[in-house]
C-alpha cells in the first residue's frame, strides 16, 4: 500500500524558521512533497557511493544534480521512482573529471532527460562517449553564468575548475533561501571563493572530499550555513575536522549515511526538514 507523505510548511513573518521533522519509517513506497505555486524541494538522495540531489519545482519539473557512483543505478532509480519521478528535464553534471557514462546513458533513456549541462572542459569528452538522442541539448556552464531552472529560483555558478579535485560549484536562489552546491575543494578553488560574497547560506551541499582532505575553517565560516549536507559512502566515515568546524559554526549537520535521505521543502520564506531512514537488510 502506498504511503503519502504530505510536507506541511510554516508560514512566519520576518525571518526564516528550519524545523527538523522526525524520520519517516516503515516501507515506503511513494512520497507525495504536494508541492505548490511558490514552492520547492530538494532532495539530497542516500546512495551507497557518491551523491545526487533531485530538484523539484510546483511546475512538476524535475532536475537532477549527479547520478551517484558506480554500482547504483538501481538505487538511485528506486529512490527516483519513490518521489514520483517519471521524466527528468535537466541533468547537471558537476564533476570535473569523473562521470559513470554507462549509468548517464541509462538514465537519459529511461527518463527522457531533455537538456545536459556541465563544465566547458568535459562537454567534447562527455558527447564523445555518451549515447545521446539528437533533440537532446547539452549546455556547458562557465563561472559568474546565472540560468533560471524553475519558476522563481536562479542558478548562478560561483567557480568552475577542471582539476581532480574540482568541478561546478553554484547557488540556487529562491526567494529568500540561498542554497550552495559545492563540489570543488581545492585550495585554489577556496581561495576564488573567499574572494566572493556569497550571501546567507541557508543550505550547504558539502563537497565530497577523501578522508585526508577537508576545506578549511575559514571558508566554512565563510560560508556559515544554517544546515550542512555530507553525502559519505557506506565504507567511507565522515571527516570528524569538517563536521566539528561546521558545528562551531551552529550548522545542523546531516549525514546521508547516518540520516539516510533528506528532503528540504521551501516556501517563500522558511523551510522545512524531513528524513527518511536507510533500510536495515534482514
Amino acid at each position: 500500500m502506498k504511503i503519502l507523505l504530505f510536507l506541511a510548511a510554516l508560514f512566519l513573518q520576518s525571518t526564516t524558521i528550519v524545523m527538523a521533522a522526525p524520520a519517516i519509517s516503515g516501507n515506503i513506497e511513494n512520497i507525495d512533497l504536494n508541492i505548490k505555486d511558490h514552492e520547492l524541494a530538494v532532495t539530497f538522495l542516500s546512495l551507497s557511493k557518491g551523491e545526487a540531489t533531485l530538484i523539484q519545482g510546483s511546475n512538476g519539473e524535475n532536475i537532477l544534480v549527479n547520478v551517484g557512483g558506480e554500482g547504483t543505478a538501481v538505487e538511485l532509480v528506486r529512490l527516483l521512482s519513490m518521489y514520483d519521478v517519471k521524466e527528468i528535464q535537466q541533468l547537471i553534471l558537476t564533476n570535473a573529471n569523473q562521470h559513470n557514462y554507462e549509468q548517464i546513458n541509462g538514465l537519459v533513456l529511461k527518463y527522457h532527460i531533455k537538456q545536459l549541462i556541465a563544465l566547458p572542459a568535459t562537454i567534447k569528452a562527455m558527447t564523445e562517449k555518451l549515447d545521446l538522442p539528437k533533440e537532446i541539448v547539452v549546455r556547458s556552464w562557465e563561472e559568474g553564468e546565472k540560468n533560471v531552472l524553475l519558476p522563481e529560483m536562479m542558478a548562478e555558478v560561483q567557480y568552475a575548475g577542471s582539476a581532480m579535485d574540482e568541478g561546478m560549484d553554484f547557488t540556487l536562489d529562491f526567494f529568500k533561501q540561498r542554497l550552495f552546491l559545492m563540489t570543488s575543494f581545492s585550495h585554489r578553488a577556496e581561495q576564488r571563493l573567499l574572494t566572493k560574497n556569497l550571501g546567507e547560506i541557508k543550505i550547504f551541499k558539502v563537497p565530497n572530499c577523501s578522508s585526508e582532505r577537508s576545506l578549511s575553517e575559514k571558508l566554512i565560516q565563510n560560508i556559515n550555513p544554517q544546515i550542512a549536507i555530507l553525502f559519505t559512502a557506506d565504507e567511507q566515515l565522515p571527516n570528524l575536522d569538517l563536521v566539528d568546524d561546521l558545528e562551531n559554526t551552529w550548522s545542523e549537520v546531516y549525514s546521508t549515511q547516518q540520516h539516510g535521505t533528506v528532503t528540504i521543502k521551501f516556501t517563500e520564506s522558511n523551510y522545512e526538514v524531513f528524513t527518511i531512514p536507510i533500510e536495515e537488510n534482514g
